[in-house]
């Protein structure tokens, strides 16, 4: 397939055909629902770049590793459903922690192992379903620390900064682009 026939005009049927021959209105179509589509997703995109760009900036200030896979996923889940449970502050501080500790809480018992790390993301579903503080990256956190082992002392502060920056972020894009939904809908 080459771009020629993908933007080349073909004849529309249904209620956007033209009955009289002439050719559709400007911008009705695919190629018009797909501009649509990137712009609406622009000010999120852009949103979710910066809050982990922020985190990779602080990463690289104080040479720790302050950007984990689960927090990109929280940061996606926060800025594309920012109305929802999941994405609201108190979940997404408190789920991250509780896999964590779901995560120190399996190396304490058993060696770290790919069995160990599935057994704690089970453990911080578990532990989020009763604190009422469902968000499902955690469980991939629960992993990482796992897998991962890192220092509980210096770890545990980082992830806690790393989700009030992103939850910051959230109120920030929420701010500035005045369309879309208001984040948060409840801070607690």
């Amino acid at each position: 397939m080459d771009l020629d026939s993908v933007l080349t005009r073909r004849p529309i049927s249904g209620p956007e055909a033209s009955h009289d021959g002439a050719p559709p209105p400007k911008g009705s179509g695919r190629l018009h629902r797909a501009r649509a589509a990137v712009v609406a997703a622009l000010p999120g995109t852009g949103a979710v770049a910066a809050s982990l760009l922020a985190l990779a900036a602080i990463s690289a200030v104080i040479g720790e590793p302050v950007l984990i896979p689960s927090l990109a996923a929280s940061a996606a889940v926060l800025h594309y459903t920012p109305t929802l449970h999941t994405a609201q502050p108190r979940t997404v501080v408190i789920a991250h922690l509780l896999g964590a500790g779901a995560g120190y809480a399996l190396l304490a018992v058993a060696p770290s192992s790919p069995w160990s790390a599935a057994l704690a993301g089970g453990l911080t579903f578990a532990a989020t379903t009763l604190a009422r503080t469902p968000h499902s990256p955690a469980c991939a956190t629960a992993v990482v620390v796992v897998l991962q082992t890192p220092a509980p002392a210096r770890f545990v502060p980082l992830l806690f900064g790393a989700t009030l920056v992103l939850v910051l972020g959230g109120v920030a894009a929420s701010r500035t682009h005045p369309v879309g939904d208001r984040y948060p809908v409840r801070w607690w």
